[in-house]
């Protein structure tokens, strides 16, 4: 019982890491900065996926609670040997999940700049549809993050 609750502990945590790269979502470290806008055209657009992340949170707890599941097989050393396998199989485990949990949809717009320039960038999918021919914004900040809205 412990572990189912320990388990699903992990899960929501996990979850609550995902984060959003859409064009509606800010960082707290990106409000009152003035950001470069540059208008131009959509030229292409195209479905791609955002690959999950892989931190700390992930390994550590599912070693915590693979070697706590593990320390509840044998005695002895084999208990020993079963905590420490546990913990490793967890780790490993707690990565992958941590990796499925926050993957997302995503999408590369491809925009030539009223310059001539053409950049692309992917952000997370979100309530904004984009199509070839369509005017948008290109918003930049100090530290080089783009996102496209609707201009």
């Amino acid at each position: 019982m412990i572990s189912v609750m320990i388990l699903s502990g992990l899960a929501v945590l996990l979850t609550g890491c995902a984060g959003s790269m859409s064009s509606d979502t800010y960082n707290r470290n990106a409000t009152m900065q003035m950001q470069d806008v540059h208008y131009g055209t959509v030229e292409s657009v195209r479905g791609v996926r955002i690959a999950g992340t892989r931190s700390p949170v992930g390994v550590i707890g599912g070693a915590i609670v693979g070697g706590l599941l593990g320390n509840t097989v044998g005695g002895g050393r084999g208990k020993d040997l079963a905590t420490v396998g546990g913990a490793i199989a967890g780790g490993v485990a707690g990565s992958a999940i941590e990796q499925g949990a926050t993957q997302q949809n995503g999408v590369e717009i491809t925009v030539r700049l009223d310059n001539g320039r053409i950049v692309s960038i992917v952000q997370a999918v979100d309530n904004q549809m984009f199509s070839p021919g369509q005017r948008v914004q290109v918003v930049t900040a100090p530290n080089g993050v783009s996102r496209v809205t609707a201009g």
